[in-house]
């Protein structure tokens, strides 16, 4: 199977920043696309950022100008660095990787653990 593991959440005070990390193992062949996703407190999971192999990305609209991302193919990790911190931007921050793996002909989405994410005003 393939492990996504996230590091870099924590504590934060509004205005500051944060940079998350992911990193894919396992039995990965390639990897399309690799993002964030985050879930508040009471809401559902939503899409934060997501980098294609080829470098194009997508942003949800309340992080556009606060959030940038980044990939390094060679090594099958994902970073989402971000700056600007809003009591609004805390949550559980997944990792996320469509992959296609060494046994299946197909790609296939996979999640990490989740780390937290919480500003303070």
């Amino acid at each position: 199977q393939v492990q996504l593991v996230e590091s870099g959440g924590g504590l934060v005070q509004a205005g500051g920043s944060l940079r998350l990390s992911c990193a894919a193992s396992g039995s990965i062949r390639s990897i399309n696309v690799m993002g964030w996703y985050r879930q508040a407190p009471g809401k559902p999971r939503e899409l934060v950022a997501t980098v294609t192999t080829g470098g194009g990305t997508n942003f949800a609209d309340s992080v556009k100008g606060r959030f940038t991302i980044s990939r390094d193919n060679a090594k099958n990790t994902v970073n989402l660095q971000m700056n600007s911190l809003k009591p609004e931007d805390t949550g559980v921050y997944y990792c996320n990787a469509e992959v296609l793996t060494l046994y299946r002909s197909f790609p296939r989405d996979y999640w990490g653990q989740g780390t937290q994410v919480t500003v303070s005003s």
